[in-house]
């Protein structure tokens, strides 16, 4: 049983006298107050006042006393019921005395994880600062639960709808445009004013409609801010801070990673008259792979492509990959490191996803012979730079000498996040089936499987962390390429005539009259079959 004391008081006041009995007067001339506390005579009534406590727990490591104590229950039992659970609490270690904020640890917490890479940490510093200190900050941790949580992602699932709106909104502006932008181009010359001007409007209108969000929080983002947020309610149970990992049992929509699927005939056929994707990672066939690649030759990026498509890296392993990680002698490339951006878009080196990440890929001869193309390229780019810069030097900066095989014409390397919105512009100026930039890394992994290469092999190609990771990935990929493998133990078993072909017919009077099933040779001529149960 704790040790301490519960008890009632009021708000009640009463003014204060001096000596004599008379009232005591502030600065402004008004009587001072003070509470009555426990002494009101109110306090027999059950409607009046409220239940407090205070607890005695031992001493603090300096010999301070610690008597923390709270009011506002509405009855004896649920002051003494609190009480109890706070010195359980104390007693299991945890710092009941504690006023730090979900603000200030979270704050703390992160300060102090220092082994963080820097895009997890901008990730996590993102979170804090835009989800939880908005919805959570103020909350002293002790007071912390489940339910104010489960409230930051009921926000957060609001504001989906919204961004839903905008996003229809923009559609819509988009279409309009469009429309008055055909009407302008179309009209015979001289064109009216109003035409451009109604055009002009209307770009306006869309300008607007683009300002506001429309990326939705999806499942899987919803889960990384719930997963980073747990892992610091970890801390705070190790450290006594709280009882429990409040974020356990948070209930958000179950997130399953997209399986990649491959861009058959009937699919395309399917997106063509519809426009909808039948998955959010798609793969291309080899032929559709050619045809993206013979319209891409041209392009200025089209070497990075081709490493993609064949040797896999992810884009900011491509963007982040120096010469002085290619050997050309030996036909290799080493991916030590890749080109992210935090919040602001900024860029930055960091090492690949995970251990297994760093790797050594060998070059298949094309991409081989493109690099050293490429290279001599690059050289006369820079030749050509460097003689605009001393022609017109506010106009062109110096050079860029950033080492990054993929540059632009000034040295500096490739966004990321540019590189895609290439990519998706290509895509749709060529009208082939949609594909994000990081599915190029599925088709190198879909074209080795079909080449033959094995689960492992396909795994240190694309420095998957795990064998299970590779597996799960792409073995939706492997029925597309193992149609001789299915065929093969059919072709072991000897026939004695051609494999016959059953038709169905249904009853024509009685419902429960059986089916009768009449097989067909594979000559064409009809038998009389057996009726089956």
């Amino acid at each position: 049983m704790f040790s301490g004391s519960i008890y009632k008081r009021c708000k009640c006041t009463e003014p204060k006298l001096d000596d004599s009995g008379h009232p005591l007067l502030d600065s402004s001339g008004n009587p001072k107050t003070r509470e009555l506390g426990t002494r009101c005579p109110n306090l027999k009534r059950r409607d009046h006042g409220s239940w407090y406590y205070y607890v005695n727990l031992p001493d603090g490591p300096r010999g301070e006393r610690r008597r923390p104590r709270k009011g506002g229950f509405l009855t004896r039992a649920a002051a003494q019921h609190a009480a109890q659970m706070l010195w359980s609490e104390a007693t299991d270690g945890i710092k009941v005395e504690s006023r730090e904020t979900v603000e200030q640890f979270l704050g703390r917490w992160l300060k102090n994880r220092v082994d963080l890479k820097r895009k997890t940490r901008c990730d996590y510093a993102d979170f804090i600062e835009r989800l939880y200190i908005p919805a959570l900050g103020q909350l002293p941790m002790r007071e912390l639960r489940t339910r104010h949580i489960q409230a930051m992602f009921e926000d957060i699932w609001a504001y989906n709808k919204v961004k839903e709106a905008n996003r229809i909104e923009a559609e819509e502006a988009l279409a309009k445009c469009e429309a008055a932008r055909q009407a302008w181009r179309q009209a015979p010359r001289p064109r009216p004013p109003e035409l451009r001007q109604h055009w002009d409007e209307a770009k306006a209108v869309l300008k607007a409609a683009r300002a506001k969000p429309r990326q939705n929080t999806g499942p899987g983002t919803q889960k990384r801010i719930l997963d980073a947020l747990s892992a610091a309610l970890k801390a705070a149970v190790m450290e006594k801070l709280i009882t429990e990992n409040w974020a356990d049992e948070v209930v958000i929509p179950r997130y399953e990673k997209p399986r990649a699927i491959v861009w058959t005939e009937e699919r395309v056929a399917r997106w063509r008259e519809t426009g909808e994707k039948p998955s959010s990672v798609m793969v291309w066939t080899p032929e559709l792979t050619g045809q993206f690649l013979d319209a891409a030759a041209g392009h200025r990026m089209y070497v990075m492509w081709h490493l993609q498509v064949f040797r896999g890296p992810r884009r900011g392993e491509a963007a982040g990959l120096t010469w002085a990680e290619v050997d050309m002698t030996k036909g290799t490339a080493n991916i030590v490191q890749q080109l992210v951006s935090d919040t602001s878009h900024k860029l930055f080196e960091e090492t690949p996803k995970s251990r297994s990440g760093r790797r050594t890929i060998a070059l298949d001869s094309a991409t081989h012979a493109l690099l050293a193309t490429w290279r001599d390229v690059q050289k006369a780019k820079r030749a050509e730079w460097e003689k605009k810069h001393k022609e017109d030097p506010e106009k062109y900066g110096p050079y860029v000498d950033s080492g990054y095989v993929f540059t632009q014409d000034n040295g500096t390397p490739w966004h990321p996040d540019n590189v895609s919105k290439v990519f998706d512009r290509l895509l749709r100026r060529l009208d082939m089936p949609p594909i994000r930039l990081h599915d190029l890394r599925h088709c190198a992994a879909s074209l080795s499987l079909a080449a033959g290469l094995s689960m492992k092999a396909i795994q240190a190609l694309l420095g998957h962390a795990t064998f299970a990771l590779t597996a799960d990935t792409y073995s939706s990929l492997m029925p597309q390429f193992e149609k001789e493998a299915a065929d093969a133990p059919v072709a072991l078993v000897p026939r004695a005539q051609a494999q016959p072909a059953l038709s169905v017919e249904a009853p024509q009077q009685e419902p429960s009259a059986r089916l009768e099933m009449r097989l067909i040779e594979g000559g064409g001529g009809a038998q009389q079959g057996s009726t089956a149960a």
